[in-house]
């Protein structure tokens, strides 16, 4: 009884897990099916190695240009166009470099390091991994870079509260911010500056935009004048009379405008500070981004993303001040992640639902988290509850339990006899194939890729444990070439495990409740997870 009851409530898990991994639209972009050889289907194995997480950024996005082309010499078939959605133009749009077959620049606004980081960051910094990986699966080069914001009111303020020096307060949770974010298996950006760094850069847009007539100086504070800039809400598509006066900082009587924003603000007692024309000083919030995806990416470049909560008003500022200091700058496509609620409610210090992404992977693997995460469309709110994360974390045990038993029993197959596969085997691959890029394909569908994945699982569990599944022909190759294929999709999502059994000894671990979900599942007659 007790083992019916525990294989009953596994498949209920289960069965909820369609709605964890859908989106609000589950649409494919209409496509021509290609014509598609095994080899094109499966893609040489070093893209997915057990080593994969430990690559750098440069050999992840070489691994993967060279796992999208055919083997032998064959020439690659193209993967499908990518789409995303811009939220200055507020549709998708085809993506399109800005130099042909060049690199891709990239910049994704980075922490303010004074706290430990939440999973409002993780949801983030996942999502743009994952465009990040899926860029170099499409074969671009990539240069992504993040930055850390190490000096601001709020590191300066915690700094003071714990009688610690703000930059080495920054310098510790930075620190920590990385160690969750390899956790997560994000791949490290090309570059990550931090502003304390790069205040050379930062005062010499800020002269630029003072010689162009877009900023004031005050009693050695410099503001952007929001009037100068005519097309100011264009992002965001707030009219000037409807913006906030500022954010991180109360409103200055000396402004021209209360919408006027701070560029330098003027040294006080007690604040880290650095010379400059106007006086001693530091940086405001906004100009750090602008100066520094300028010095690495150039004035021009192809895609800027961060958290919904900044295309107002930091994104809006970022705009206004690049375009003020060049008028040439240009990004092409805007992209924002949605926000994360916490038992339907925003997640908040105040209202005592701030979860930590340590707090997280203390309980659960970290791939559980980022599996969750990635449950949901990058744009749409998330909801974290403790329930959809133990479906996540019970879907991705499964994952891996069965990828290991195919492993295993793949281990005594040497050798390919040549044959060609069975048809259903093809056409499986095939279906994953097409699912899986059409759906990342689609503004990087991540939930869609994720449910096509359960087809071939079932088919596997199938041939490994059922009667039937056994005596099927080439099964041994069958199970290799499907467990390879599902390996390419974990990779290009950061779900691949260093090993199998090395993440569901850590799943025991962590997580021992709920973990019988394969066994109950295998238990029951010819069970496959119900998908």
């Amino acid at each position: 009884m007790a083992a019916a009851a525990a294989a009953a409530a596994a498949r209920r898990a289960a069965s909820v897990l369609p709605l964890v991994l859908s989106s609000p639209s589950r649409a494919l972009l209409p496509h021509r099916r290609q014509a598609l050889t095994l080899t094109r289907l499966l893609r040489p194995h070093g893209l997915y190695s057990h080593s994969a997480r430990l690559l750098s950024p440069a050999a992840f996005c070489a691994v993967a240009a060279s796992a999208a082309s055919a083997s032998n010499g064959a020439p690659a078939e193209r993967a499908r166009e990518l789409h995303l959605y811009n939220t200055k133009s507020r549709r998708k749009e085809l993506f399109q470099p800005r130099v042909p077959s060049g690199e891709v620049g990239m910049y994704v606004c980075g922490v303010t390091p004074y706290d430990d980081s939440h999973i409002g960051h993780a949801r983030a910094y996942v999502a743009f991994d994952v465009l990040y990986r899926y860029l170099c699966y499409l074969d671009h080069k990539v240069r992504y870079v993040r930055n850390f914001t190490d000096i601001d009111d709020k590191i300066i303020a915690r700094a003071n509260q714990l009688g610690e020096d703000p930059f080495s307060l920054s310098k510790r949770y930075s620190d920590d911010f990385l160690s969750d974010m390899a956790h997560l298996h994000c791949l490290p950006p090309s570059v990550e500056p931090r502003v304390s760094d790069h205040i050379d850069q930062i005062i010499n847009m800020i002269k630029q935009i003072i010689d162009n007539g877009c900023a004031y100086v005050v009693d050695g504070d410099v503001y952007f004048s929001v009037e100068a800039f005519p097309e100011y809400g264009e992002l965001s598509g707030r009219k000037l009379d409807d913006n906030r006066a500022g954010e991180r900082v109360a409103v200055d009587e000396r402004k021209k405008n209360p919408a006027d924003f701070a560029l330098w603000k003027a040294a006080k007692d007690g604040e880290p500070s650095w010379d400059s024309p106007w006086g001693p000083g530091r940086p405001g919030w906004h100009i750090e981004c602008s100066a520094m995806s300028a010095h690495y990416l150039g004035y021009s470049f192809d895609i800027h993303g961060g958290g919904e909560d900044l295309v107002f008003p930091h994104h809006e500022n970022e705009i206004a001040q690049s375009r003020a200091a060049c008028c040439d700058s240009s990004i092409n496509y805007w992209i924002h992640n949605g926000f994360v609620n916490v038992n339907s409610q925003k997640m908040s210090k105040s209202l005592g639902n701030f979860v930590t992404i340590r707090k997280v992977t203390g309980l659960y693997h970290p791939l559980a988290l980022r599996m969750f995460l990635l449950g949901t469309h990058y744009r749409s709110p998330i909801n974290y509850t403790i329930e959809q994360l133990n479906v996540a974390s019970d879907r991705l045990y499964y994952t891996y339990q069965t990828l290991r038993d195919c492993e295993e029993s793949c281990q005594q197959h040497q050798s390919n006899s040549g044959n060609p596969l069975p048809v259903n085997t093809t056409n499986c691959i095939q279906k994953l194939h097409d699912e899986f890029e059409a759906s990342m394909s689609d503004d990087l569908h991540t939930s869609v890729a994720l449910a096509a994945i359960s087809e071939p699982l079932k088919v596997m569990n199938d041939l490994l444990h059922t009667r039937k599944g056994k005596k099927q022909e080439k099964r041994l190759e069958s199970l290799s070439a499907m467990e390879e294929k599902i390996r390419m999709v974990l990779s290009v999502l950061g779900l691949l495990p260093s090993s199998y059994h090395e993440v569901n000894t850590m799943f025991h671990r962590l997580y021992p409740v709920g973990l019988n979900i394969y066994c109950c599942l295998l238990k029951n007659t010819h069970c496959s997870f119900p998908l």
